[in-house]
């Protein structure tokens, strides 16, 4: 089998070539493609060197499968050019979303609306994976009406050039002991064009409420996708989300608070079993123990973590709870392998 990994040198595209490895596929001819300032790099894959290529040789390769991690541009131009070739495309980026002819997939809960004739398949935000998958026993049993979702995002779902931030603007801090306060204008007037923010703030102890472009009804793209793609995975498109986006000073993975109301009274004691019998995901609850989810905890891992199960007081059938996750792999590059583990399952191997 031949699998093409398109945006192989990002963050997301390593990690892509790491579950690769890690879920047996270390064997298979796999492509790696990238821009062409890219071309001509080696990437440790498996015991051996991948060397880079170009998007348009991948192509012509014919691959089985492309895994896309490029932008939304990269995959508009390109994901159609494999998709001619015979080429399933899974694509990471909000090209194809929402799309009404591209399936949207969790595996866990949507794999049924994938058909061999679909050639690109879309992964969702990294937020909407973990929100969804969390939620979905609970959404067939009890039927959600409403959520309200406050994310607290991982500097990694904005890149390499975001963790670049950090690093520098923490190193610069320590080593300069500048107020923190101060900090950016400092390394503005010190570094001049070698700052190079990816943020239109400072990162390094400190947050903002901020993920992606602002719209004009003040949301923000982030935001939209949360209320989107829930929509379209759970195939409730009266659902009614109110989202928040915000931007921590973590790597780790992403966090969110959610309350969510239910049409239908709930138990709590049953709303536990659910959410820890649900595929992919691990109830972390015991208060007494200070035991809830971290982004530590989730880092490196598969899993969604959920925790800090409570009924809201002030709201009837509604749910207070903790979702964390790690935002590359769970939210970006497991969840694509998951759908190319099953699309093999599902129409390679009949």
């Amino acid at each position: 089998m031949k699998i093409a990994v398109v945006g192989a040198t990002g963050l997301v595209g390593g990690v892509m070539l790491q579950v690769l490895q890690e879920r047996g596929f270390d064997h298979c001819d796999i492509l790696a493609a990238a821009s062409p300032k890219s071309v001509g790099k080696t990437i440790p894959f498996a015991g051996r060197n991948l060397t880079v290529i170009s998007v348009p040789d991948a192509i012509n390769s014919r691959p089985d499968y492309a895994v896309f991690s490029a932008g939304a541009s990269a995959s508009r131009q390109y994901a159609p050019l494999f998709a001619q070739n015979g080429c399933t495309v899974i694509d990471n980026s909000s090209c194809w979303r929402m799309d009404d002819s591209v399936p949207l997939v969790v595996p866990e809960i949507n794999m049924h609306s994938v058909s061999p004739q679909h050639r690109i398949i879309a992964n969702p935000n990294c937020s909407t994976i973990q929100l969804v998958l969390a939620l979905s026993g609970l959404h067939t049993r009890y039927h959600i009406r409403r959520l309200v979702v406050s994310t607290y995002q991982s500097i990694t779902g904005t890149g390499i050039k975001a963790v670049r931030q950090l690093e520098s603007e923490e190193d610069y801090y320590f080593r300069h002991h500048t107020p923190s306060a101060t900090l950016r204008h400092d390394m503005e007037q010190d570094l001049g064009d070698n700052y190079q923010p990816a943020y239109p703030h400072q990162i390094f102890r400190n947050l903002f409420p901020h993920g992606g472009d602002f719209l004009p009804d003040g949301y923000t793209t982030e935001e939209q996708k949360l209320v989107n793609e829930s929509r379209k995975i759970l195939s409730t498109p009266e659902l009614l989300v109110s989202a928040t986006v915000a931007r921590v000073p973590v790597v780790g993975g992403h966090s969110e608070s959610v309350n969510v109301e239910f049409l239908d009274e709930f138990s709590l004691d049953e709303a536990r079993d659910i959410i820890a019998s649900t595929p992919g995901v691990v109830l972390c609850d015991d208060p007494s123990q200070n035991l809830y989810p971290t982004p530590v905890m989730a880092q490196n891992k598969d899993q969604v973590f959920v925790g800090r199960l409570r009924r809201d007081p002030s709201q009837p059938r509604s749910l207070n709870l903790w979702v964390v996750s790690d935002n590359l792999r769970k939210g970006a590059a497991t969840n694509a392998i998951q759908i190319l583990q099953q699309h093999i399952k599902l129409f390679q191997n009949k």
